[in-house]
Protein backbone atom coordinates (compact mmCIF):
# COMPACT_ATOMS: atom_id res chain seq x y z
CA UNK A 1 0.00 0.00 0.00
CA UNK A 2 1.42 3.51 -1.38
CA UNK A 3 0.28 7.05 -1.79
CA UNK A 4 -2.68 9.52 -1.15
CA UNK A 5 -4.98 7.43 0.92
CA UNK A 6 -7.45 7.70 4.08
CA UNK A 7 -6.53 6.71 7.90
CA UNK A 8 -10.11 4.28 7.55
CA UNK A 9 -8.13 2.29 4.11
CA UNK A 10 -4.71 2.52 6.29
CA UNK A 11 -7.02 0.83 8.93
CA UNK A 12 -8.87 -1.80 6.90
CA UNK A 13 -5.15 -2.59 5.32
CA UNK A 14 -3.66 -2.94 8.67
CA UNK A 15 -6.26 -5.45 9.75
CA UNK A 16 -5.62 -7.39 6.52
CA UNK A 17 -2.09 -7.57 7.37
CA UNK A 18 -2.20 -8.77 10.81
CA UNK A 19 -5.45 -11.21 10.38
CA UNK A 20 -3.49 -14.47 10.98
CA UNK A 21 -0.43 -12.94 13.43
CA UNK A 22 -0.21 -14.05 16.78
CA UNK A 23 3.17 -14.00 19.37
CA UNK A 24 4.27 -16.52 21.82
CA UNK A 25 6.61 -17.11 24.30
CA UNK A 26 8.66 -20.38 23.38
CA UNK A 27 11.11 -21.97 25.39
CA UNK A 28 14.63 -21.56 23.49
CA UNK A 29 15.61 -25.05 24.70
CA UNK A 30 12.59 -26.06 21.91
CA UNK A 31 14.33 -24.24 19.10
CA UNK A 32 16.24 -25.68 16.42
CA UNK A 33 17.01 -25.50 12.54
CA UNK A 34 17.12 -27.56 9.35
CA UNK A 35 18.58 -24.34 7.96
CA UNK A 36 18.43 -20.61 7.44
CA UNK A 37 14.72 -20.64 6.75
CA UNK A 38 13.37 -23.16 7.78
CA UNK A 39 13.01 -23.24 12.24
CA UNK A 40 11.41 -25.82 14.17
CA UNK A 41 9.69 -25.27 17.42
CA UNK A 42 8.78 -28.20 19.25
CA UNK A 43 10.22 -29.83 16.53
CA UNK A 44 7.79 -28.76 14.43
CA UNK A 45 9.12 -26.94 11.10
CA UNK A 46 8.40 -23.84 10.27
CA UNK A 47 9.01 -20.76 7.56
CA UNK A 48 11.66 -18.00 8.79
CA UNK A 49 11.15 -15.42 7.08
CA UNK A 50 13.53 -12.78 6.12
CA UNK A 51 13.33 -10.50 8.40
CA UNK A 52 13.27 -13.23 11.01
CA UNK A 53 16.81 -14.52 9.65
CA UNK A 54 18.20 -10.81 9.93
CA UNK A 55 17.07 -11.01 13.38
CA UNK A 56 18.96 -14.14 14.38
CA UNK A 57 21.85 -13.90 12.47
CA UNK A 58 22.49 -9.93 14.17
CA UNK A 59 21.43 -12.00 17.70
CA UNK A 60 24.37 -14.65 17.34
CA UNK A 61 26.83 -12.38 15.27
CA UNK A 62 26.12 -14.62 11.81
CA UNK A 63 27.19 -12.64 8.57
CA UNK A 64 24.24 -14.24 6.91
CA UNK A 65 25.85 -13.10 3.11
CA UNK A 66 28.32 -16.06 4.76
CA UNK A 67 25.28 -18.11 6.21
CA UNK A 68 22.87 -17.82 2.28
CA UNK A 69 26.37 -18.76 0.69
CA UNK A 70 26.69 -22.16 2.74
CA UNK A 71 25.41 -25.65 2.51
CA UNK A 72 22.20 -25.91 4.18
CA UNK A 73 24.10 -28.42 6.67
CA UNK A 74 26.18 -25.89 7.23
CA UNK A 75 24.16 -23.29 8.30
CA UNK A 76 21.98 -26.03 10.09
CA UNK A 77 25.22 -26.78 12.27
CA UNK A 78 25.96 -23.02 13.17
CA UNK A 79 22.62 -21.77 14.07
CA UNK A 80 21.77 -25.02 15.80
CA UNK A 81 25.26 -24.17 17.78
CA UNK A 82 24.27 -20.80 18.64
CA UNK A 83 20.45 -21.56 19.70
CA UNK A 84 22.10 -24.01 22.60
CA UNK A 85 24.08 -20.53 23.97
CA UNK A 86 20.97 -18.42 24.41
CA UNK A 87 21.06 -16.93 27.62
CA UNK A 88 17.49 -16.62 27.49
CA UNK A 89 15.05 -19.72 28.66
CA UNK A 90 12.10 -18.66 26.37
CA UNK A 91 12.48 -16.31 23.26
CA UNK A 92 9.31 -14.14 22.05
CA UNK A 93 8.24 -14.91 18.48
CA UNK A 94 6.01 -13.35 15.99
CA UNK A 95 4.26 -15.47 13.66
CA UNK A 96 2.09 -15.00 10.95
CA UNK A 97 -0.37 -18.12 10.46
CA UNK A 98 2.51 -20.87 10.54
CA UNK A 99 5.94 -18.44 9.41
CA UNK A 100 7.97 -17.14 11.87
CA UNK A 101 8.03 -13.56 11.09
CA UNK A 102 10.81 -12.21 13.89
CA UNK A 103 12.55 -13.67 16.86
CA UNK A 104 12.80 -11.37 20.14
CA UNK A 105 13.97 -11.91 23.70
CA UNK A 106 11.35 -11.17 26.59
CA UNK A 107 12.24 -7.87 26.67
CA UNK A 108 10.55 -6.83 23.37
CA UNK A 109 7.22 -4.49 24.00
CA UNK A 110 5.25 -5.55 20.94
CA UNK A 111 3.97 -2.07 19.40
CA UNK A 112 1.87 -2.91 16.68
CA UNK A 113 0.43 -0.33 13.88
CA UNK A 114 -3.26 -1.19 14.90
CA UNK A 115 -2.74 0.37 18.42
CA UNK A 116 -0.74 3.30 17.03
CA UNK A 117 -3.78 4.23 14.85
CA UNK A 118 -6.62 3.43 17.57
CA UNK A 119 -4.17 6.17 19.53
CA UNK A 120 -4.35 8.80 16.72
CA UNK A 121 -8.18 7.95 16.99
CA UNK A 122 -8.54 8.77 20.64
CA UNK A 123 -6.72 11.80 19.87
CA UNK A 124 -9.19 13.00 17.51
CA UNK A 125 -7.81 12.11 13.58
CA UNK A 126 -11.24 10.97 11.95
CA UNK A 127 -10.85 7.62 10.03
CA UNK A 128 -11.57 10.17 6.55
CA UNK A 129 -8.56 12.00 7.54
CA UNK A 130 -6.06 12.52 4.23
CA UNK A 131 -2.66 10.28 4.77
CA UNK A 132 0.57 9.36 2.66
CA UNK A 133 1.73 5.82 3.60
CA UNK A 134 3.84 3.03 2.96
CA UNK A 135 3.13 -0.08 4.54
CA UNK A 136 3.75 -3.65 3.97
CA UNK A 137 4.98 -6.82 5.61
CA UNK A 138 7.58 -5.45 7.42
CA UNK A 139 7.44 -1.69 7.87
CA UNK A 140 4.67 1.01 8.25
CA UNK A 141 5.20 4.83 7.51
CA UNK A 142 1.89 7.22 8.01
CA UNK A 143 2.61 11.15 7.22
CA UNK A 144 -0.75 12.97 8.35
CA UNK A 145 -0.33 16.78 6.31
CA UNK A 146 -1.96 19.88 8.32
CA UNK A 147 -3.95 21.80 4.94
CA UNK A 148 -3.96 24.63 8.11
CA UNK A 149 -0.22 25.40 7.61
CA UNK A 150 -0.02 25.29 3.43
CA UNK A 151 2.54 27.59 2.27
CA UNK A 152 4.02 28.40 -0.94
CA UNK A 153 7.50 28.17 -2.50
CA UNK A 154 8.06 29.17 -6.25
CA UNK A 155 4.65 28.75 -7.16
CA UNK A 156 4.61 25.15 -5.85
CA UNK A 157 2.13 24.69 -2.36
CA UNK A 158 3.87 22.67 0.76
CA UNK A 159 1.53 21.18 3.86
CA UNK A 160 3.53 20.57 7.24
CA UNK A 161 2.48 17.85 9.38
CA UNK A 162 3.40 14.81 11.33
CA UNK A 163 5.17 11.53 9.82
CA UNK A 164 4.71 8.29 11.93
CA UNK A 165 7.03 5.32 11.47
CA UNK A 166 7.09 1.55 13.12
CA UNK A 167 7.37 -1.79 12.33
CA UNK A 168 6.50 -4.63 14.08
CA UNK A 169 9.40 -7.26 12.83
CA UNK A 170 12.79 -5.03 13.99
CA UNK A 171 13.23 -3.44 11.00
CA UNK A 172 12.68 0.39 12.80
CA UNK A 173 11.72 1.51 16.32
CA UNK A 174 8.43 3.96 16.34
CA UNK A 175 9.70 7.09 15.06
CA UNK A 176 7.80 10.49 15.07
CA UNK A 177 9.26 13.96 12.88
CA UNK A 178 8.35 16.37 10.75
CA UNK A 179 6.89 15.98 7.11
CA UNK A 180 6.43 17.84 4.36
CA UNK A 181 3.58 17.17 1.18
CA UNK A 182 4.44 18.48 -2.23
CA UNK A 183 0.67 19.01 -3.42
CA UNK A 184 1.45 18.99 -6.85
CA UNK A 185 2.63 15.68 -7.76
CA UNK A 186 2.39 14.57 -3.45
CA UNK A 187 6.29 13.77 -2.80
CA UNK A 188 6.84 13.36 0.98
CA UNK A 189 9.64 14.58 3.03
CA UNK A 190 10.52 12.89 6.69
CA UNK A 191 12.24 16.30 7.73
CA UNK A 192 15.37 16.51 10.04
CA UNK A 193 14.75 18.21 13.56
CA UNK A 194 15.64 18.54 16.37
CA UNK A 195 12.79 16.91 18.13
CA UNK A 196 12.31 13.96 15.97
CA UNK A 197 11.73 11.34 18.29
CA UNK A 198 12.51 7.26 18.42
CA UNK A 199 11.24 4.93 20.73
CA UNK A 200 12.92 1.82 20.83
CA UNK A 201 10.36 -1.61 21.46
CA UNK A 202 11.02 -2.14 25.18
CA UNK A 203 8.83 0.50 26.50
CA UNK A 204 5.03 0.80 26.00
CA UNK A 205 5.47 4.86 27.68
CA UNK A 206 5.35 6.28 24.22
CA UNK A 207 1.38 5.76 23.37
CA UNK A 208 0.83 7.84 26.32
CA UNK A 209 3.24 10.15 25.69
CA UNK A 210 1.93 10.84 22.10
CA UNK A 211 0.24 13.84 22.74
CA UNK A 212 2.91 15.79 23.77
CA UNK A 213 5.61 14.01 21.16
CA UNK A 214 3.29 15.42 18.08
CA UNK A 215 3.13 18.86 19.78
CA UNK A 216 7.18 18.59 20.04
CA UNK A 217 7.57 18.03 16.34
CA UNK A 218 4.98 19.73 15.16
CA UNK A 219 6.53 22.86 16.74
CA UNK A 220 9.55 22.49 14.73
CA UNK A 221 7.75 22.80 11.38
CA UNK A 222 7.73 26.09 11.27
CA UNK A 223 11.15 26.48 11.30
CA UNK A 224 11.43 24.23 7.81
CA UNK A 225 10.04 26.89 5.58
CA UNK A 226 12.95 29.24 5.14
CA UNK A 227 15.28 25.66 3.94
CA UNK A 228 12.92 25.59 0.68
CA UNK A 229 13.39 28.72 -0.15
CA UNK A 230 16.87 28.41 0.33
CA UNK A 231 17.37 25.42 -1.52
CA UNK A 232 15.77 27.25 -4.38
CA UNK A 233 18.67 29.69 -4.45
CA UNK A 234 21.41 26.97 -3.79
CA UNK A 235 22.71 26.57 -7.63
CA UNK A 236 24.48 22.93 -8.50
CA UNK A 237 26.80 23.26 -11.25
CA UNK A 238 27.05 19.09 -11.69
CA UNK A 239 23.29 17.57 -10.23
CA UNK A 240 24.38 13.89 -11.65
CA UNK A 241 27.95 13.80 -9.78
CA UNK A 242 25.95 15.44 -6.45
CA UNK A 243 22.86 12.56 -6.43
CA UNK A 244 26.15 10.38 -6.88
CA UNK A 245 27.87 11.56 -4.01
CA UNK A 246 24.95 11.47 -2.20
CA UNK A 247 23.93 8.27 -2.52
CA UNK A 248 27.29 6.82 -1.26
CA UNK A 249 27.09 8.72 1.68
CA UNK A 250 23.40 7.69 2.77
CA UNK A 251 24.28 4.27 1.70
CA UNK A 252 21.42 3.35 -1.06
CA UNK A 253 21.24 0.11 -2.40
CA UNK A 254 20.73 -1.03 -5.67
CA UNK A 255 17.31 -0.98 -6.00
CA UNK A 256 16.95 2.79 -4.27
CA UNK A 257 19.14 3.98 -6.80
CA UNK A 258 16.96 2.80 -9.42
CA UNK A 259 14.41 4.94 -7.58
CA UNK A 260 16.53 7.72 -7.12
CA UNK A 261 17.41 7.73 -11.62
CA UNK A 262 13.55 7.47 -11.62
CA UNK A 263 13.08 10.92 -9.51
CA UNK A 264 15.60 12.55 -11.58
CA UNK A 265 13.95 11.97 -14.51
CA UNK A 266 10.65 14.23 -13.18
CA UNK A 267 12.57 16.08 -11.42
CA UNK A 268 15.75 17.01 -13.22
CA UNK A 269 17.51 20.75 -12.73
CA UNK A 270 20.03 22.93 -11.15
CA UNK A 271 19.17 23.75 -7.59
CA UNK A 272 19.07 22.16 -4.55
CA UNK A 273 15.10 22.28 -4.34
CA UNK A 274 15.79 19.97 -7.78
CA UNK A 275 17.92 17.41 -5.72
CA UNK A 276 15.65 17.28 -2.72
CA UNK A 277 12.47 16.61 -5.01
CA UNK A 278 14.40 13.81 -6.58
CA UNK A 279 14.76 11.82 -3.53
CA UNK A 280 10.94 12.24 -2.45
CA UNK A 281 10.29 11.72 -6.11
CA UNK A 282 12.15 8.27 -5.52
CA UNK A 283 10.22 7.51 -3.24
CA UNK A 284 6.74 6.59 -5.49
CA UNK A 285 9.33 4.07 -7.39
CA UNK A 286 7.22 0.93 -8.13
CA UNK A 287 7.52 -2.08 -5.83
CA UNK A 288 9.68 -0.33 -3.81
CA UNK A 289 9.63 -1.70 -0.38
CA UNK A 290 7.96 0.63 2.28
CA UNK A 291 10.92 0.99 4.28
CA UNK A 292 13.06 2.27 0.92
CA UNK A 293 10.39 4.38 0.41
CA UNK A 294 10.68 5.78 3.79
CA UNK A 295 14.24 6.27 3.76
CA UNK A 296 14.37 8.08 0.22
CA UNK A 297 11.70 10.22 2.12
CA UNK A 298 14.08 11.04 5.01
CA UNK A 299 17.26 11.39 2.78
CA UNK A 300 15.57 14.21 0.96
CA UNK A 301 14.76 15.81 4.51
CA UNK A 302 18.43 15.47 5.54
CA UNK A 303 19.59 17.19 2.28
CA UNK A 304 17.33 19.82 2.57
CA UNK A 305 18.92 20.69 6.16
CA UNK A 306 22.31 20.83 4.43
CA UNK A 307 21.59 23.83 3.23
CA UNK A 308 22.67 27.47 4.52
Amino acid sequence: MKGMTTLSAVRERVDELSRNCADELVDSKSISFDNLETIRISGQPHHLRLTGQNLIGIRYGLPLPYLRRSPEELQKVNLNYWITQERNEKLFLRFDGEDVRAVFTPRYKPMDHHEILERLEELGYSRKTEVQVNLDQEFFSMSIPDANKTFGVNGDKITPGISIANSEVGISSLRISAFFLRLVCTNGMISKTQISSSYRHISRKILDDLPNVLAAVGYQLTRQKDKFKISLETKVEEPKATIANFNRQFQLDKREQEAVEFGWEKEAGYTMFHIVNTYTSAAQFPNLPAESSYKLQKVGGNILAMVK
